[in-house]
């Protein structure tokens, strides 16, 4: 009886000491970080310098089509050179020894072949007359003969075209106005053809590549044109256009390749190579409302996703609630870095990342660029 008293008076002790066990814990809301971008936030790419380098529009390394040795190397690093000008040149000796064979070769064909056509019109003209004088089969002989003289003459003729066309490529000439900026062999020195001789680039105008950042790649069409300033020329802010947009992103950094082009500025000379930096220029920003008067405004395509009905939507981020919220948009055609919506306003906030596994109100935390 003891030992059954003992035993109840322990059960509720233990049952003060444990007052929460049987009722539900409350839960903590999970809070999700989020990418984001603002619609028709072109401020980020006109305030932003994005580092980069400069590159020539077209650049070669030049090398023959022929072996041989260089008798003539009049070009020197930094020559500018016109189109067509002679760059290099190998002794050609050999190849007009080659070309007179071959010439003659074809003088003696067309002197066979002008024998064989005049014995094989007099074998016909004779077995026309009388055909009993001569036989069928000389007639097909001869006219053999001329054949065969007709071939040896087209035969000769392109050995004459392919030495005379070896005899050009001695000379090595500048496809394109611009400037020397390698030599890999010297004069005098026997090459190997399709060796490289000499790197020619153009520099009229001068590429500048920068790395935009994914949540920002949707602003590039807003901007039209574009600042430079060159390391080597701090003070000087040089104008450029969008050339192109790069299609696919890098695997590690996740950026886009935006290729920029400008004219060579007089007073200064940009070389390939030169690093430097970008902005986009305001005066060239479209604003929202220009681009979207037309089939919509540009955001990733990452940021859109399908639900009921096939229709698309996107998340809406209400940064007061720090919650987001879902809106259908119509979407229109894809661009090359993204997709074009409508229903979206001026600086509203998208989530661009993991949208498929976001849901209704949900608590979120952006993550900054």
């Amino acid at each position: 009886m003891k030992r059954t008293s003992v035993l109840i008076v322990g059960m509720a002790l233990l049952s003060l000491l444990l007052p929460g066990c049987g009722k539900d814990e409350v839960k903590k809301e999970s809070i999700r970080p989020i990418k984001v971008m603002e619609v028709g936030g072109a401020q980020a790419i006109i305030g932003r310098w994005f580092p980069g380098k400069a590159k020539a529009t077209q650049e070669v390394n030049l090398s023959f089509r022929v072996p041989g040795t260089l008798s003539e190397f009049p070009v020197n690093l930094g020559d500018d050179v016109a189109q067509g000008a002679v760059l290099a040149r190998l002794d050609p000796r050999d190849y007009q020894v080659q070309l007179k064979n071959v010439e003659a070769q074809l003088s003696k064909a067309q002197a066979n072949l002008e024998l064989a056509t005049a014995d094989f019109e007099r074998v016909e003209r004779v077995w026309q007359k009388d055909p009993g004088a001569v036989s069928q089969a000389m007639v097909d002989a001869k006219r053999g003969e001329r054949d065969a003289a007709q071939a040896q003459v087209t035969s000769a003729r392109t050995a004459v075209a392919a030495a005379r066309d070896n005899l050009n490529y001695t000379y090595l000439k500048a496809p394109f106005a611009g400037t020397v900026v390698e030599k890999f062999v010297e004069n005098f020195q026997d090459v190997q053809a399709t060796q490289e001789i000499v790197r020619l680039v153009d520099t009229t105008q001068v590429e500048f590549t920068v790395q935009v950042p994914e949540s920002l790649i949707a602003y590039v069409p807003a901007v039209k044109g574009a600042l430079v300033v060159f390391d080597a020329f701090p003070n000087e802010e040089l104008p450029a256009t969008v050339k192109e947009v790069g299609k696919e992103a890098s695997k590690t950094t996740r950026t886009y390749p935006v290729t920029l082009i400008m004219n060579q500025p007089e007073g200064i000379k940009i070389l390939p190579g030169m690093a430097g930096k970008a902005k986009g220029d305001p005066k060239t920003v479209q604003t929202v409302t220009e681009m979207s008067a037309g089939a919509g405004v540009e955001i990733p395509v990452s940021a859109t996703f399908s639900g009921e009905g096939g229709k698309t939507y996107v998340w809406i981020l209400d940064e007061a609630k720090e919650q987001v919220f879902r809106r259908e948009v119509k979407p229109g055609s894809l661009t090359a870095t993204g997709i074009l919506v409508e229903g979206l306003h001026p600086c509203e906030r998208i989530a661009t990342a993991g949208v498929n596994t976001l849901v209704e109100g949900q608590k979120v935390r952006v993550l900054e660029e």
